[in-house]
């Protein structure tokens, strides 16, 4: 068994996450006819705020009703696993990261607004996000979701090894 970063709890077996995953995903196809993803959320929650077409469409208006109950048990799931595993607080540090940059609160916020930025345009470019494709996708042996998935994949670990090979040696 492995531990938590933050807590140094130990972890549940990866399959046993894999398997609640999954009973989700199923359960989601079988009660609703719906796909498990999680980046079309965000549509439903701007659409709420923002009065532009996109937002407005039919398809993010409609699938409203089981997108933002989802959105809520995953912050739910993530306030009982904290709770369960010894709690949380609120840090800025980030190990590596204020070793070799220390831009400090404002800047650790600007790095994570661009990198937010670039997973939210990658998973809009490919129609979804990994675990819309990687999940659900590959699941039901979708072409596209192995070749987003294969992109997710590959440029994650460039840009791991581009990061920690230019900023963080």
């Amino acid at each position: 068994m492995s531990t938590l970063i933050l807590h140094n709890s130990t972890a549940i077996h990866w399959a046993i996450g894999g398997a609640g995953v999954a009973a989700i995903a199923l359960i989601l196809l079988y009660v609703s006819n719906r796909r498990l993803g999680i980046s079309t959320g965000l549509e439903d929650v701007c659409s709420f705020v923002l009065d532009t077409a996109y937002f407005q469409r039919p398809a993010v208006i409609s699938l409203r009703s089981w997108r933002l109950p989802f959105i809520g048990g995953l912050i739910l799931g993530g306030v009982l696993s904290a709770m369960t595993s010894g709690g949380w607080s609120l840090t800025w540090a980030l190990g590596l990261f204020d070793e070799r940059i220390g831009w400090g609160p404002a800047g650790k916020i600007g790095w994570m607004f661009v990198g937010g930025l670039f997973v939210g345009f990658g998973s809009r470019l490919a129609g979804g996000c990994t675990s819309g494709h990687s999940i659900f996708g590959l699941s039901n042996f979708e072409l596209p979701s192995l070749v987003s998935t294969c992109c997710f994949l590959g440029a994650g670990l460039v840009t791991t090894h581009l990061v920690f090979r230019l900023i963080f040696r």
